[in-house]
């Protein structure tokens, strides 16, 4: 009735449809000048930190300064970017991948009275609220999972590694004295939903025991066999065990085996992963995805485990701020951080960025397919 009664026609069911189902049509968002130029851009420049212009064939420009924003953000928070952009934008802003937000403008005019409203932003503590930069030869935002806020197999936290790294670094997120960009990023976990694979530094969240089992309450909780089947490397079997005099149906797990992915855990909530000696970080370097100067290149492993230090996980950030110096000062103009270490060799990388070398980071496994696999467009018939 409730479909008869909202006009719903089922000879004709796309009718007056309207929908909520995925997003709206992005060019519908566009500002007008962007709207207007599509597919007469010339060129573009980057003015100074963090402010871009672009010039179209018809001699339009579009301004646009790139502030840092973080990827979990209050209410109050965007309705201050709102505001802004309202007030100088007419109404438009968007994000970049990195979440990054930029606000774009068609006059030259336009620029300077946005730069001062933004730095005039700050929070109750003194810190910038929509800090200008991240373009350029310099560090960008970090892109990151979702950690302790809202992930449930997370060994690490993002948010707040992420501010603690960001904090170190923010002299080269406003500037552009490095050598070449910079990216970093961070995952929680080995499922990596962050780009930790490829990235110049990457912050990996890394557990290193196998889930524990909790007898009282598996069965009355779980779906055993989901729990097996989650498993990608079989290191999850059927068991029965002994609890308080009565046989109940488990599992075990060989430890040998586990990678310790929390894929069970996902299953099956008795199965928990997260542990205070056993969870912490790996440090990454010399990924990244562009195919200039050199072909994409895989993040290596460089520091095998940094515990957990919360709030402001000092080791950790002590470690990136060391290792961005040590690129600073001695890579060549554009050299990206992994074309610097297989410039130098990777011994002198470790020497020059302070790192102990060990045992865990000896990368031998290289499957037939990295060596054929097309990975680049820098390749000849």
């Amino acid at each position: 009735m409730a479909f008869i009664s909202s006009g719903y026609n089922p000879d004709k069911p796309m009718e007056n449809r309207i929908t909520d189902i995925g997003p709206q049509k992005f060019d519908q968002f566009y500002p007008p000048v962007i709207k207007a130029n599509k597919g007469k851009w010339l060129y573009h420049e980057i003015l100074e930190p963090g402010i871009l212009v672009h010039v179209s064939e018809t001699g339009d420009e579009v301004y646009t300064i790139r502030v840092g924003g973080c990827r979990f953000m209050s209410v109050t928070h965007v309705r201050e970017m709102c505001e802004i952009a309202d007030k100088h934008c007419d109404g438009h802003l968007r994000f970049t991948t990195r979440n990054n937000i930029e606000f774009m403008v068609d006059s030259k005019e336009k620029v300077e009275p946005l730069k001062q409203d933004l730095a005039s932003r700050k929070f109750n503590g003194g810190s910038q609220k929509f800090p200008i930069g991240g373009t350029g030869a310099g560090i960008t935002n970090i892109v990151h999972t979702q950690g302790w806020i809202h992930c449930h197999t997370p060994a690490t936290d993002a948010s707040g590694t992420v501010k603690a790294t960001m904090d170190v670094l923010f002299d080269q997120f406003t500037d552009m004295k490095l050598p070449a960009k910079v990216r970093v990023s961070m995952a929680c976990c080995l499922n990596m939903c962050g780009a930790v694979h490829c990235s110049d530094i990457a912050i990996l969240g890394y557990h290193r025991k196998p889930p524990m089992i909790d007898t009282e309450y598996i069965d009355k909780m779980c779906e055993l066999p989901l729990a097996v089947a989650a498993c990608p490397t079989a290191a999850i079997k059927p068991a029965k065990v002994e609890f308080e005099g009565k046989t109940l149906k488990s599992v075990s797990v060989n430890p040998e085996r586990c990678m310790y992915c929390g894929n069970c855990y996902t299953m099956c909530p008795s199965m928990p992963l997260a542990d205070t000696e056993g969870d912490g970080i790996v440090l990454m370097a010399g990924g990244k995805i562009s195919n200039r100067i050199s072909m994409p290149k895989f993040s290596k492993v460089v520091v095998a485990f940094i515990p957990n230090e919360q709030p402001r996980w000092p080791s950790l950030t002590e470690t990136i701020k060391r290792m961005v110096d040590a690129y600073s000062n001695d890579a060549n103009k554009y050299e990206r951080m992994g074309d610097w270490a297989e410039r130098i060799g990777w011994e002198r990388f470790f020497d020059k960025c302070e790192l102990e070398f060990t045992h865990h980071l000896i990368d031998d496994f290289r499957d037939a397919a990295y060596y054929t696999w097309r990975q680049s467009t820098q390749f000849k018939f």
